[in-house]
């Protein structure tokens, strides 16, 4: 059934699934409808006991601009005999393949929907996507909230933002603040990076609690030897003859290599694909390397940081000697003492008696000087 509804009859659905809508976007979609009209109605369905007669299914950002323009009526849509639920779906088929549907809009959408019994195979039938495609965006509601932000922004892409949501939250951070500040040369190489991490989480040490037999240790040094010698000889020998070939033309290769194009042609294609399996395996190994660097900085500032409680605790056990405090007779009585001239002829005075004539208060001896003085 279709109506001209007063747009103060039409609420917004307060459980809409997308909550931000792009202003520029909007502003283009009002010039749009003040030009050419609405060419779209909205949707809506009767509500009883609400703030207005009907409620929006579908359509608010027309809605929203044509409140803009200062508009009265709105071509609408009604639709009755429809629940809360069977709204919400039809709110989100509505959004869901938007470019401006944010991917955490799309989660908690699709969040909503598991938690009212739907399964992820189900609302992947009901919204054309893979179950795969499902399970992916429910898996991003585990990112901290500042990490959220992020990928709804779009500093932070889906593919990576999947990674980042099997970390523990502070390592979510970890992840993203590296990513968001530029510290590695590929959204791969982030990938790997939060594998590492992941990895790290799993297991308490990459290399074991024990320290290397000196067998092992030699296997290794040979095995970085050989490492090395072999990217040397690529070095010398295949890199410049590569470097060779990618100077001439193809008409020249043509001749020059005759019938043995074809052979060049198979092994360059072997080496092309090992050349990308292995980068792709130094590239993981890398992400496994930089995260044990993580790791280790997180132990050492741990370590610092019980190391100062540890001395806080101590300084804080050792008693703290009162000041001697002098009585206002004591100084008089030093005043009254006889001038320095007379003081000196007189024999020099034991340490006992300095102390009752209010000189300087006693200083507590070491045991070095307790021990000279009762050699003495």
């Amino acid at each position: 059934m279709f109506a001209n509804l007063k747009l103060s009859e039409i609420a917004r659905n307060p459980e809409q699934p997308r909550k931000f809508f792009d202003k520029v976007k909007l502003e283009e979609l009002k010039g749009s409808i003040k030009e050419n009209g609405l060419l779209q109605p909205i949707v809506v369905r009767p509500v009883e006991g609400g703030e207005a007669p009907y409620m929006l299914i579908a359509g608010e950002r027309r809605w929203i601009s044509c409140k803009a323009l200062g508009m009265d009526v709105i071509p609408a849509m009604i639709i009755k005999n429809t629940d809360e639920e069977d709204a919400y779906v039809k709110g989100i088929a509505e959004n869901v393949g938007r470019a401006d549907m944010t991917i955490m809009e799309e989660a908690g959408a699709y969040a909503d929907l598991k938690a009212a019994g739907w399964s992820p195979a189900k609302i992947a039938k009901q919204f054309g996507k893979t179950e795969t495609h499902i399970t992916w965006r429910l898996g991003l509601l585990t990112l901290r909230p500042e990490v959220a932000e992020m990928v709804d922004k779009g500093q932070i892409k889906n593919n990576l933002a999947w990674h980042i949501a099997q970390l523990n939250p502070a390592n979510q951070m970890v992840a993203a603040m590296r990513y968001v500040r530029g510290d590695f040369d590929s959204e791969a190489e982030a990938q790997h990076f939060a594998n590492g991490l992941k990895l790290m989480e799993k297991q308490t040490s990459l290399t074991g609690e024990e320290s290397p037999t000196e067998e092992e240790t030699q296997k290794r040094k040979a095995a970085k030897a050989k490492a090395k010698d072999g990217l040397g000889k690529a070095e010398e020998v295949l890199i410049p003859l590569l470097e060779e070939l990618a100077e001439k033309k193809p008409e020249d290769l043509a001749v020059i290599l005759g019938d043995d194009l074809a052979r060049h042609l198979r092994v360059v294609g072997r080496l092309y694909a090992k050349i990308q399996m292995v980068r792709n395996l130094l590239s993981k190994a890398q992400g496994v390397q930089r995260a044990m660097a993580e790791e280790f900085n997180k132990a050492a500032v741990e370590v610092q940081q019980e190391a100062a409680a540890a001395k806080a605790e101590v300084e804080a056990e050792k008693p703290v000697e009162p000041k001697a405090v002098e009585k206002p007779e004591v100084k008089a009585a030093a005043k009254q003492q006889p001038p320095a001239k007379k003081a000196a002829a007189k024999p020099a005075p034991k340490p006992a008696a300095r102390t009752a004539t209010g000189a300087k208060a006693p200083v507590r001896r070491t045991a070095a000087k307790k021990a000279e003085a009762a050699a003495k």
